[in-house]
Formats: structure tokens, C-alpha cells, sequence
């Protein structure tokens, strides 16, 4: 329920308080029926235009301020903001009903100070209902937020139990394999130690929801270091990534899925090289992959765009400040990936999304080929 979703509120509320605001005045004003709807139609009055002008200065500052951290800077703008309005709105509808109903009384300067401090009362109510609201509201929202994450864990868990290798049999097997290349052959031992460090790292980075920039790009070398034995000089890459963004964190695999897609989809020959430039921008907080666009034809099934669909939803769970882009031309495929503070490290992990046991993550650590 949006915290602007508010008909039944008013609908109900809005006679409630206007009811309220008569007890003061209960012996005058419940006198007579005549009387009683003489009161309560002057109180609706005062009501209906208090509570719509607080609502719209609230709506407003929320759309402004709507985050946690702006509370209290939205708080502090609402009770100045509303005060200001509540007199100026009690001054302007005193007048007005002592002009249409003389019967309403001598206008002073002791009254109308006596009706803006009444009247700060439904001010004080219409703020404390739709800050309460708005609180319910995002509670609601992290809850189903945190539910999201603990279903996207427990099916991340299922598809490792029906598609992942035991680590310690993998491991093994590539120790194997290892011995059996000659020893002279020291291309073949280089692919064998990258390819060990890219599973390596593929398994261990399930344990958590964010890592260090600086530790993804290390795997993404890595990675790179398996593609440029085939691609050679077909394959060119660049990096402009500033020292302080290693410090922030990302989605552990993400930039290596867009590395990915760049090499899955596009040409690199020596005719027409693929060049993939890597940079980070810490001041607009995002990081960047950019890859020269010829799309290969010949042999290859049409993208469904699943991988990106996966990584912007990933980051929406990890509430990042700011969405993944995508910037298409003709001559360049480019994606920037929100960077996360260094304290990202302390989200909550979704029930079931550790899939590897203490037994299984010492044996990743400590396997070496």
C-alpha cells in the first residue's frame, strides 16, 4: 500500500478529527442538534483545509526527502513547514467565516492566536497518521525485500545441489590433470592454474552478497588471461579504474558476466579486434564496461537478455543506490554497474544463499595446483 493511497483515510479521518476538535467546546457546542451541526460544520471547515494543506506539504517533502537517512532533515522541514501553514490557514478561514456568518463572532487578536494553537492539534495528528504510514510502509517494503532475497538464495541453492561438482572432487580431478601435462608445456600448466582460479572463485563468491571491487578485477585478469590464449591480439583491453573505487564493492561475478556477453556476442578478429575498456567513476558511483559493438551472426543463437535482466535484479536486492545502465550506439555497447560502499559487506545474507559448507570453502582456500 502506497503511503499516498490515503481515500479511506480521509474519508474517515477527516470527520473524526473535526468531531475531535468539539470537545473543548462541549458544552456549546453539544447544547442543541442545531448547535451541534452549526460546530461541527465550522470544525469541518477548519479541518478539511488543515489536514489537505498538511497532507500536500508532507507529500511534497516526501518526494523530496524519501529516504531513511532524510528523516530527520524531512521531520524538521514538516514541523516548520506545517506550523507556518496551520496559522496562516486559521487566519484566512477565520476570516472568511466571520465574513460569510457574522454570527461567528468578534474577530481579536486573542482569538485567532487561540485558534492556531487549537489548531495545531489536527496539524500534529495528520503528520503523526501519515509519518506512521510512511514508516509501515517501508517496514513492509524491506520486508518483502528480504523475502525476495531469501527465495532467490534457496533457488540458488537448488540449482547448485543439481548442477555443482563436489569442490574437493573437481579440484582433485584438476590436480589429475595437472600431472599428466608435461612439465616443459608451461602455456598448458598457465590455462590449467587460471581455469582453477576462475572455478575457485566462481564457488567461493556464493558465500556473500557483495565483494571488493579490487577482488573482481583480479578474477576478471584472470579470466580475461583463459580468453586472450585463443583471441591473442584479436582481443584488446583497457582500464582507467582510480585507486579508490577498488575500495568499493559490486556483485560478486557481475562485471565478469558483462565481460562475458561482450565476448559471446561480438567479433574479434584481426580485421575487426574487439576492444574492451574497463573504468570506474567513484564520483557518479558507478562502474563501467565498455565493448566495440559488431555483433557476430554466424553460429550463434540471439541473446534473450536474461544475464542483464539478472544483474539489475541482483543489484535492485542489494538496494543499490542507483540502477544498472545500458547506453547502446552504434559503435559501442557500454554498462554501468552501481558502485557500493565499502560497508555493503554488512548486508544480510538471505537464508540458504550460503551453499558452500565450512568443510567445502577450506577446500576451495586451500586447493593449489
Amino acid at each position: 500500500m502506497s503511503p499516498m493511497n490515503d481515500r479511506r483515510l480521509l474519508q474517515w479521518g477527516i470527520p473524526l478529527v473535526s468531531l475531535l476538535m468539539l470537545l473543548p467546546n462541549f458544552g456549546y457546542a453539544f447544547q442543541s442538534v442545531p448547535m451541534f451541526l452549526i460546530s461541527w460544520s465550522i470544525s469541518l471547515v477548519y479541518t478539511v483545509g488543515i489536514w489537505w494543506g498538511t497532507r500536500t506539504i508532507w507529500q511534497r517533502l516526501y518526494e523530496r526527502f524519501p529516504q531513511v537517512e532524510q528523516t530527520a532533515r524531512r521531520i524538521w522541514l514538516l514541523a516548520v513547514g506545517c506550523v507556518l501553514y496551520a496559522s496562516l490557514a486559521t487566519l484566512l478561514i477565520t476570516i472568511g467565516l466571520a465574513l460569510v456568518v457574522p454570527q461567528f463572532g468578534t474577530l481579536s487578536a486573542e482569538s485567532l492566536l487561540v485558534g492556531m494553537a487549537v489548531n495545531l492539534v489536527p496539524t500534529s495528528i495528520v503528520l503523526l497518521v501519515y509519518e506512521s504510514r510512511h514508516f509501515f510502509y517501508q517496514w513492509e517494503l524491506n520486508v518483502r525485500r528480504a523475502e525476495q532475497l531469501s527465495r532467490a538464495g534457496v533457488q540458488s541453492q537448488l540449482e547448485a545441489l543439481q548442477s555443482q561438482l563436489d569442490p574437493h572432487f573437481l579440484f582433485n580431478s584438476l590436480n589429475t590433470l595437472s600431472a599428466l601435462i608435461e612439465p616443459e608445456n608451461e602455456p598448458a600448466q598457465q590455462f590449467l592454474e587460471h581455469l582453477s582460479d576462475v572455478y575457485r572463485y566462481v564457488l567461493l563468491s556464493r558465500a556473500t552478497p557483495t565483494v571488493p571491487l579490487a577482488e573482481e578485477l583480479a578474477f576478471v585478469d584472470t579470466y580475461l588471461a583463459l580468453h586472450k590464449i585463443r583471441f591473442r591480439d584479436n582481443l584488446l583491453i583497457t582500464k582507467s579504474i582510480p585507486s579508490a573505487a577498488l575500495e568499493q564493492r559490486v556483485a560478486p561475478l557481475s562485471v565478469q558476466l558483462l565481460v562475458e556477453n561482450a565476448l559471446k556476442h561480438n567479433v574479434a578478429s584481426r580485421e575487426h579486434p574487439l576492444h574492451l575498456h574497463l573504468s570506474a567513476d567513484v564520483a557518479a558511483g558507478h562502474f563501467e564496461v565498455r565493448n566495440s559493438r559488431r555483433l557476430r551472426t554466424a553460429g550463434l543463437t540471439p541473446g534473450t537478455g536474461m544475464g542483464l535482466q539478472n544483474v539489475r535484479h541482483r543489484y535492485e536486492l542489494l538496494q543499490a543506490p542507483r540502477p544498472v545502465e545500458v547506453l547502446v550506439d552504434e559503435d559501442f555497447f557500454t554498462v554501468r554497474l552501481p558502485l557500493l560502499p565499502p560497508d555493503a559487506s554488512s548486508l544480510p545474507e538471505p537464508h540458504g544463499s550460503k551453499q558452500l559448507t565450512t568443510h567445502q570453502h577450506n577446500i576451495l582456500s586451500s586447493n593449489k595446483i
